[in-house]
């Protein structure tokens, strides 16, 4: 045998026995951190694309915002910052800015039902800027309200600065007689504890991953809106995917749902618990009447939002979709 062909059989052989390179990778960008139990979903996520794609697909997952900010979600997709991210209310997609947190009593029994369905309503305008949605998160479920002291009603804010994440929380904010004030989840613990805010409107998990406890204790419990905050992907990256890999990614994104709903809900529980008996914390929920009069003060307004940015046809799609998962 030549040596020429030695050398190839070599090689060859070696080629063989090295392990398969993934042949894309996806990074997904959120701002949780380690220590939020969303992250063991996205960390689940990522190994179920491998799984279900066998390793022809790898997905990189990027915490605590490190790859860009609060507000930047489109443009981190846009300019290939990112391939997964969380979609603030963009005015790029004006209809899911001002759907994906709706004034409305809801029932979380078929939450993951809810949401698909949702993300199906806002996925032509996700397409139009070059997004696809990907993963429904599990914001009405935890997005509260917090201060330093106990606060008799969260309908007379009397003027205090309170945190807001989007225009419907602001509206809400105002209409109640305080100020919003935007501030990112990584700034949120230092604007908190120099007095930079007086009350916060944050989700639990978030609140507590990033230790705010210790710095606003009362939590009022108040279950005000629908919340999905999306994380789309971008489109022309996942338009590059095979079909089946396509439809690994969706699997595994809806698989993931359902087996975070539970955990999350018990962590989500367990962190309030745990603040409340042995952290100082306090948590109160608001009456029925009290919820329902609250929602109905900031409705009206919203809805004139909706109608403008939807249109009639689509902004009474979402109407009807949140009633029928009505308490």
């Amino acid at each position: 045998m030549s040596k020429l062909m030695t050398t190839t059989a070599i090689v060859l052989a070696t080629m063989a026995a090295m392990p398969a390179a993934a042949e894309t990778t996806v990074r997904l960008s959120t701002y949780v951190n380690e220590a939020d139990i969303r992250y063991d979903g996205f960390v689940h996520f990522a190994n179920l694309v491998s799984e279900k794609t066998s390793g022809s697909v790898k997905v990189e997952v990027f915490p605590s915002g490190t790859l860009h900010g609060w507000s930047e979600g489109v443009d981190s997709l846009q300019g290939g910052v990112s391939d997964i991210s969380w979609i603030n209310a963009d005015n790029r997609l004006p209809c899911y800015a001002v759907t994906s947190l709706y004034p409305a009593e809801v029932s979380l029994e078929d939450q993951t039902g809810l949401d698909a369905a949702y993300a199906e309503l806002i996925r032509d305008e996700a397409a139009n800027v070059g997004l696809v949605p990907l993963f429904n998160s599990n914001y009405s479920y935890d997005q509260e309200w917090w201060f330093e002291e106990p606060i008799d009603d969260i309908g007379n804010l009397d003027g205090k600065l309170v945190r807001s994440i989007g225009p419907l929380v602001s509206l809400m904010i105002e209409t109640w007689g305080g100020e919003p004030v935007f501030v990112a989840p990584k700034e949120v613990f230092q604007s908190a504890e120099r007095g930079v805010v007086d009350g916060i409107n944050m989700g639990v998990a978030t609140y507590s991953s990033w230790k705010l406890w210790t710095v606003m204790p009362y939590m009022v419990n108040a279950n005000l809106f629908y919340g999905n905050i999306q994380y789309m992907m971008n489109k022309d990256k996942f338009d590059s995917l095979s079909a089946e890999e396509q439809q690994a990614m969706v699997d595994a994104a809806a698989e993931t749902e359902a087996w975070l709903k539970p955990r999350y809900e018990a962590w989500v529980d367990q962190q309030v618990g745990n603040a409340v008996m042995s952290g100082g914390g306090q948590a109160v929920s608001i009456p029925d009447d009290q919820r329902k009069a609250l929602i109905a003060s900031v409705k009206d307004q919203w809805d004139v939002k909706v109608d403008e940015a939807c249109g009639a046809e689509l902004a009474g799609k979402v109407r009807n979709l949140l009633a029928s998962h009505a308490p």
